[in-house]
């Protein structure tokens, strides 16, 4: 069985910047699990896995423009402190959540700066205008129930609708 749309996929993992630092692994975890065909990988990834079978593995890096994009600097911006009245001590570095201005997704959110009425933000993933090395070993492919497919994502323990 071959990776396609609307696939339950199973992976291990290993994500490392150009300077070969590790930044995410499933390593000695549990594998990712995701919907291919649904936007739950990067773009990038998500198309160099199309096809692969179980057993499979391989190393491929990922362009910005095909993994969290390029960085965006309108995305930096300048908010009231009191934006995050209900968090009590702000640090630069710190990371929230925040919903997307078209009403679609969520979007990370860290504090680059603090001044004394202001807090600078950047909305840009963290790894946006990083290129991405991975090393990926395919653990196992399904088909998606038909209550994944409705849901878009995987079922595992613990979910619930």
């Amino acid at each position: 069985m071959q990776i396609e749309d609307k696939m339950a996929v199973s992976i291990h993992y290993t994500l490392k910047d150009n300077a070969g630092e590790i930044i995410d692994s499933s390593q000695g975890d549990e594998p990712l699990v995701y919907l291919h065909g649904t936007g739950g990988l990067v773009p990038g990834l998500e198309k160099e896995l199309t096809s692969k079978a179980v057993g499979d593995a391989f190393d491929v890096t990922i362009a910005p423009e095909d993994g969290y994009g390029v960085r965006d600097d309108s995305l930096v911006q300048e908010v009231p402190r009191d934006a995050f009245q209900d968090v009590k001590d702000l640090e630069v570095g710190m990371q929230f959540h925040t919903q997307a201005p078209d009403g679609e997704g969520i979007l990370p959110v860290t504090i680059t700066a603090l001044k004394d009425e202001e807090v600078t933000i950047d909305l840009n993933h963290p790894l946006a205008g990083e290129t991405l090395n991975f090393h990926i070993e395919v653990i196992d492919i399904r088909a998606a129930t038909k209550d994944e497919l409705a849901h878009g994502h995987v079922h595992g323990a613990g979910c619930q609708h």
